[in-house]
């Protein structure tokens, strides 16, 4: 049942099939235009939910005349799927594509001006998956991976060797059909988890808090398989291929994925918007840099898509 709010727009909780999984959405409806909207499809970065800090986002689109669909991908968060907090890049690329089939399928949306929308380990996920050839109106990536090696090398050797000893032991369970090995998605520096950065869990508990979420609602941990994977994924070689307009929202010092990585993916593609904030790689969710942040893509999508048809009065 859709839930009115403040009169510019309304929300519903509903659900696609990805591979024969349920994944969970929350779809923001404008109610400001009788005209078809664009609609923004969301998703988070690495082992996130929805429910930390993207409904902001949706609320702030949904009141410029936008449609919105946030969803969580399979196994995580609301979404079906087992075993848990397992974190597959080809499987999240699929549920991505089934997450873009659902919003073109909305009565009131307009297919042809639909917006990927991904933050850091997602925004490689749009990058990849426009470049791979999804018709896409526009693609905002936010802190966006675009280089395994990077990320890597960012993380530090020690780092991603503390990792890649239950990244094996999970991988062996996984071929031999036993219960995932898991590790913390985020952790302080020098202990065992993905992310490590001194801003990693400190950002990760202000994420929580903002959100208006108990820090036990969600694990915070993956299957340590993804582990071995991340320095093969590398989003930077689809940026060439991007025929949409794309923004790139980067901070400064970021320590998870590096300025200069990102300002050369950018710096392939075609159509391409940057934009460079002070701040860390979990800043862009929250103040003082989300309302920065959030007009900026807002003025992109006026821009690039907007909200009423050209000429529309």
């Amino acid at each position: 049942m859709a839930e009115p709010h403040d009169g510019t727009y309304t929300t519903s909780e509903e659900w696609f099939d990805s591979g024969g999984t349920r994944c969970a959405a929350r779809v923001y409806r404008p109610t400001i235009s009788d005209q078809p909207s664009p609609v923004v499809v969301m998703a988070h970065g690495f082992g996130a939910v929805r429910a930390l800090r993207l409904y902001a986002y949706a609320e702030r689109f949904a009141a410029a005349g936008y449609a919105v669909v946030v969803f969580d991908y399979r196994s995580f968060g609301e979404s079906e799927g087992a075993p848990r907090q397992v974190l597959d890049i080809a499987m999240q690329h699929e549920d991505w594509r089934a997450a873009l089939r659902y919003a073109r399928s909305l009565e009131g949306v307009d297919p042809a001006r639909v917006v990927a929308w991904g933050t850091s380990f997602a925004g490689g996920h749009v990058i990849t998956i426009a470049g791979q050839g999804e018709p896409l109106a526009a693609v905002i990536a936010q802190v966006p991976h675009v280089s395994g090696p990077a990320a890597v090398r960012s993380t530090g050797l020690r780092a991603a060797l503390r990792v890649g000893v239950p990244g094996i032991r999970d991988a062996i369970a996984s071929r031999l059909g036993r219960e995932p090995v898991y590790v913390q998605s985020v952790g302080l520096p020098g202990r065992t988890a993905m992310m490590t950065s001194p801003d990693a869990y400190p950002g990760m508990h202000t994420l929580i808090r903002e959100s208006g979420l108990k820090e036990d609602t969600y694990p915070r941990t993956v299957a340590a398989r993804i582990a071995l994977k991340i320095g093969l994924y590398s989003p930077r070689r689809w940026a060439g291929s991007i025929e949409c307009p794309v923004l790139v929202q980067i901070v400064a010092q970021d320590a998870i994925t590096p300025r200069r990585v990102a300002e050369r993916a950018a710096g392939k593609m075609r159509r391409s918007t940057v934009r460079v904030y002070d701040g860390g790689h979990f800043d862009p969710y929250v103040e003082p840099l989300f309302d920065a942040v959030i007009a900026d893509q807002i003025k992109f999508l006026h821009q690039h898509v907007p909200s009423l048809p050209r000429g529309h009065a």
